[in-house]
């Protein structure tokens, strides 16, 4: 199947597991411990139905969304994902171009195997920066000092990796952050030509261009990987978040929240949005999927914050039916790495038309003329009685 043939993500993903080693593969698709959150997160779409409205005389949709005051063809951005590099060449600027040619925003992560300089430079599109409060404040400091340098507006901070999630397909590998030369990973190497000609013999091993400056001259891979292990500052708090808020004047997003307690904080502390995240289910297994905490977190939210949502993300029906229970947008992650994985940029590029088309079709025939029309109405969940609210949807309030 050529990339042009893709009808789905799945079909994508697919394509991705055929080209990648073994090895890479499982870092791309695995979570952590027995994978029951990231199961979740997939499943939990399957339990809400959309409801139809027909006959509404709609001949056009609108896919436009404004976040944060910054507006978007289509309310999805890409999410911020660490050493996609080992998936393709020049791969964060290959998923910004992507995302800029349909419209869609991009969020370059702190281990990007590409310096924020570069892609800034890249891209014509909307990039926010995603920081790991890795290392002292004086590096957090810099991070998003690069960061507005290079234009960007909108800064996600992460707080729900302030420990490793033991992701047990990447510990029977021995892959942590960087691939260890075992005859197995040879041989899973030597058995995907294509991968191996195009990431690893013509690029080499990636770096974390992003935090190299932090480590000594000449620093190798082994050390750039032992810095992201051994710098994760579990004790990051609410004051640490407040002093980032201190330091950055634009708009500020928390990546990680799953209660609407934790919302209301976020709310006190300065901050501008949240994500309703668990990582893509990497970190804590176990916890509540995504889009079944979304209802009481938009509900607290309110006015007050811009609420996005991640996790397990495949269909255009997903992005409306994550809408109509209160996110503002949604953030992708393997979505769009399987198609940069199949094919680069023309496979991400791929991956955002296929959901664009699918959220076009979707609101057709729940008969919304703009994205800005889908609400509580449109979706039944199964469990609950009640739709009260567009973001209270099922949801104790």
């Amino acid at each position: 199947m050529r990339i042009a043939d893709a009808a789905s993500i799945e079909d994508l993903a697919r394509l991705a597991r055929k080209r990648l080693p073994r090895i890479v593969f499982d870092y791309l698709e695995g979570g952590s411990e027995d994978e029951v959150t990231l199961r979740a997160n997939r499943t939990a779409f399957a339990r809400v139905c959309l409801v139809p409205e027909v006959l509404t005389g709609h001949s056009r949709r609108d896919l436009r969304a404004t976040l944060l005051g910054q507006q978007f063809a289509l309310p999805v951005l890409i999410g911020p994902t660490g050493l996609s590099g080992i998936f393709w060449p020049d791969a964060d600027v290959a998923l910004a171009r992507a995302a800029a040619s349909v419209g869609a925003g991009f969020v370059l992560s702190t281990p990007a195997n590409t310096a924020i300089e570069r892609v800034a430079a890249a891209c014509p599109g909307t990039i926010w920066f995603q920081l790991y409060p890795w290392g002292e404040r004086a590096h957090w400091l810099r991070l998003i000092e690069r960061a507005g340098a290079c234009g960007v507006r909108t800064l996600i901070v992460t707080v729900d990796s302030l420990v490793a999630g033991k992701r047990e397909r990447d510990l029977r590998n021995r892959f942590a952050h960087e691939v260890r030369y075992t005859p197995r990973a040879i041989w899973d190497g030597l058995t995907h030509p294509r991968w191996l000609a195009t990431v690893w013999l013509r690029r080499g091993v990636p770096h974390f261009e992003n935090i190299s400056e932090f480590l000594p001259p000449g620093a190798d891979a082994r050390t750039l990987a032992e810095f992201t292990r051994a710098r994760r500052n579990a004790g990051f708090s609410w004051s640490d978040l407040g002093w980032i808020r201190e330091h950055w004047s634009g708009p500020l997003i928390v990546k990680g929240i799953l209660t609407a307690a934790d919302a209301a904080r976020a709310a006190d502390a300065g901050v501008n949005g949240v994500v309703v995240s668990n990582h893509g289910g990497r970190q804590l297994d176990g916890a509540q999927a995504t889009l079944d905490a979304l209802p009481a977190v938009a509900a607290k939210a309110g006015h007050a914050l811009t609420v996005l949502v991640d996790g397990g993300i495949r269909r255009g029906s997903d992005v409306v039916k994550a809408i109509a229970l209160g996110a503002r947008g949604v953030l992708l992650g393997r979505a769009t790495l399987y198609g940069l994985a199949a094919g680069g940029e023309a496979g991400v590029a791929r991956a955002l038309v296929i959901l664009r088309d699918e959220i076009e079709r979707v609101l057709a025939l729940i008969g919304c003329a703009t994205i800005a029309d889908v609400s509580a109405r449109h979706v039944e969940v199964a469990g609950a009685h009640t739709l009260r609210t567009r973001t209270g949807c099922g949801a104790d309030e």
